[in-house]
């Protein structure tokens, strides 16, 4: 290894005619990649990661919200304390026989292949809901039933099939 090479050598106020001098500079302070450079560089390091990992976080917290349109009735039953009072979208089928108006909506039972859950619905239902249908109710558990204010009809290409008339556009047409 070889001696560090010095590149000024201070000087005394009495060598430079009595006047104020330059501190010592630290050896390559002013050159290209020295302990400076070191330092901002690794700071960048530091932020860039940083922001990668609060770009990641928020892409996989958006996608998995959002991804997950729906909970049906099975896993909702089979999830119904991690899930408790939040908020989420049931995916069931009416029960023929169980609708029936409340002051102020609608309640009836909704299905999944193997449960069925009570629903409580504020809020007028749209006009296309009837028994023996998909829905998706927007609400929460509220004890042994599902309380929801918002009610959407789902209508599934095989449903649409078997009951071409009922599924009207706005302009008329039937899909």
């Amino acid at each position: 290894m070889s001696e560090p090479t010095v590149l000024a050598t201070p000087t005394t106020p009495a060598e430079d005619g009595g006047g104020t001098h330059a501190p010592p500079a630290m050896p390559g302070a002013g050159l290209p990649g020295g302990p400076g450079r070191r330092v901002s560089r690794w700071r960048l390091w530091v932020v860039g990661a940083v922001l990668v990992g609060a770009f990641a976080f928020l892409l996989v917290e958006g996608l998995g919200s959002s991804l997950n349109y729906f909970e049906t009735v099975d896993q909702a039953l089979a999830h119904k304390t991690m899930l408790g009072t939040q908020t989420f979208r049931l995916e069931g089928v009416v029960v023929p026989g169980t609708v029936r108006r409340i002051p102020g909506g609608v309640a009836f039972v909704a299905a999944g292949t193997v449960h069925r859950v009570d629903v409580v619905n504020h809020g007028n239902p749209p006009q296309l809901f009837q028994p023996d249908i998909p829905v998706v109710v927007v609400g929460h558990f509220s004890g042994s039933s599902f309380v929801s204010d918002q009610l959407i009809v789902d209508h599934t290409a095989q449903y649409v099939q078997d009951h071409p008339n009922r599924v009207r556009a706005p302009n008329g047409t039937t899909r």
